[in-house]
C-alpha cells in the first residue's frame, strides 16, 4: 500500500484527527492511537486499523513513554487545543530536536495562531468564522449548518491527511521533518475556494438561496416522489435541462425561460408537481441513462444495493457486518487495503507497540505494575 511503512502516533480525540488516522491506516501507514487509561469505552468510531496504547499522561513516566514512541515515529498526530502538549513537553519543538525527520500535524478549530487559537469551538463555528455558513440556508431563511462534514471532516481531517503526505513526500527530498498547522478553519475555507474565485463572473451575485447552485434553482434542486422518497436535479447546461424537460414530458415553448430568475418559483412548482406524480423507483427508470443530471437520493440503506454502486464495490462490511464507504480514491498498483476486524478496544495492543518499540516484557510489566500503562488484550479477546 502508498504509505506502508509509515509510522504514526495519534493522540486520541474526536472526529476530525480520528478520521485523518482512519486515511492513513486505510492507505497502510501503522497508525497506534494513544488513549488514556481507565477509558472503558472508546468514543473513536474511526479507528479501522488501527492499534490502541493505552498510558496514563498524569504520571511523569507515562509522559517519558509517549516521548519514546514519538521520536521513534515518523508522524505524530495531535488534536489538543494550542498549549496542551507543551505543558507536556512534548511539543513540536522538543521532539524535533531528537527527531528532525518526525512530522508533527497539529488539527485544531482555529489553528495555532491569532486571538481564537485557544478558543473551543466546533464545526458551526469554524464554518461560521470560514465564510460558508453565510452562504448555506434557503433564500428568506436564517443560515444553515448542514452535517459536521465542510470543517470537521473535509477541512479538518481530510485536509490534514493531505498535509501528512505531502510533508513524507518533501521529506524524501530534504530528510526533514516539519510542522503541520492545521485550521479546520482555514481547510474548509478553502475548500470553499470554488465560491471565492467565481463571485466575479456572477454566480453568486443574489441573496444566500437564490442562486444557481445554492437551492435558488429550481433545475438545481432536490424534488419529492409519490412514495416520500426524494430525487436530485442537477440540469444546470442547456442540453441536459432539454432532457429533464422530455423526462418529465413538459413542453420548452411552455414554460418560461431557463434563466429567467424572476419565473423560478413558477417553474419549482410545475417541477414540484410533476416529480409528485410517481414513485422514485419509477423516475429512475426513465432518466437513467439519459443524462439529464437527476439521480435518486439515495439512504443508507439504499446506497450498496445500487446497480453502479454495487458494480464498483463502492461499500464495504466488516467482520461484524457493519457497512461503510470503500475508502477513496482508487489507487491502480497500491489500493487502499482497509481493515475489516473489529476496532481496538482502549488498550488492546499496548504490550504487542511496546516490545515492537523495543521495551523487554520486564520493562512492560513494571509499567504496569505502577500503573503507567494498561492492557487490554484478554479483554478484546473474550
Amino acid at each position: 500500500m502508498a504509505l506502508a511503512g509509515v509510522r504514526v502516533i495519534e493522540l486520541a480525540g474526536l472526529a476530525p484527527a480520528p478520521f485523518c488516522g482512519m486515511i492513513l491506516a486505510d492507505f497502510g501507514a501503522k497508525v497506534i492511537r494513544v488513549d488514556r487509561t481507565k477509558v472503558p469505552v472508546s468514543l473513536d468510531t474511526q479507528a479501522r486499523g488501527k492499534r490502541s496504547v493505552a498510558i496514563n499522561l498524569k504520571t511523569t513516566e507515562g509522559i517519558a513513554l509517549l516521548r519514546k514512541l514519538c521520536i521513534k515515529s515518523d508522524v505524530v498526530l495531535e488534536p489538543y487545543r494550542k498549549g496542551v502538549m507543551e505543558k507536556l513537553g512534548l511539543g513540536p519543538h522538543e521532539l524535533l530536536k531528537e527527531n528532525p525527520r518526525l512530522i508533527y500535524a497539529r488539527l485544531t478549530g482555529y489553528g495555532q495562531s491569532g486571538s481564537y487559537a485557544t478558543a473551543a469551538g466546533h464545526d458551526i463555528n469554524y464554518i461560521a468564522m470560514s465564510g460558508l455558513l453565510s452562504r448555506l440556508g434557503r433564500s428568506g431563511e436564517k443560515p444553515y449548518a448542514p452535517l459536521n462534514l465542510l470543517a470537521d471532516f473535509g477541512g479538518g481531517g481530510l485536509t490534514c491527511a493531505l498535509g501528512i503526505v505531502l510533508a513524507l513526500l518533501e521529506r524524501t527530498k530534504s530528510g526533514k521533518g516539519q510542522i503541520i498547522d492545521a485550521s479546520m478553519v482555514e481547510g474548509a475555507a478553502y475548500m470553499g475556494s470554488f465560491l471565492w474565485k467565481s463571485r466575479s463572473i456572477g454566480l453568486w451575485n443574489r441573496s444566500r438561496g437564490e442562486n444557481m447552485l445554492d437551492s435558488g434553482a429550481p433545475f438545481y434542486d432536490t424534488y419529492q416522489t409519490s412514495d416520500g422518497q426524494f430525487m436530485a436535479v442537477g440540469a444546470i447546461e442547456p442540453q441536459f435541462y432539454k432532457r429533464l424537460l422530455k423526462g418529465l414530458e413538459l413542453d420548452a415553448g411552455e414554460l418560461p425561460s431557463q434563466m429567467s430568475f424572476d419565473d423560478w418559483p413558477e417553474l419549482r412548482r410545475i417541477f414540484t408537481e410533476r416529480f409528485a406524480s410517481k414513485t422514485q423507483a419509477e423516475w429512475s427508470e426513465i432518466f437513467d441513462g439519459t443524462d439529464a443530471c437527476v439521480t435518486p437520493v439515495l439512504s443508507f440503506d439504499q446506497v450498496s444495493s445500487h446497480p453502479h454502486n454495487r458494480e464498483r464495490g463502492s461499500f464495504m462490511k466488516d467482520s461484524s457486518g457493519e457497512e461503510s464507504p470503500r475508502p477513496a480514491p482508487v489507487l491502480s498498483r497500491t489500493p487502499a487495503e482497509p481493515c475489516l476486524t473489529s476496532d481496538p478496544v482502549t488498550g488492546e495492543h499496548t504490550a504487542e507497540v511496546l516490545q515492537e518499540y523495543g521495551f523487554t516484557s520486564p520493562q512492560i510489566d513494571q509499567m504496569l505494575s505502577a500503573g503507567v500503562i494498561e492492557c487490554n488484550a484478554v479483554k478484546a479477546k473474550l
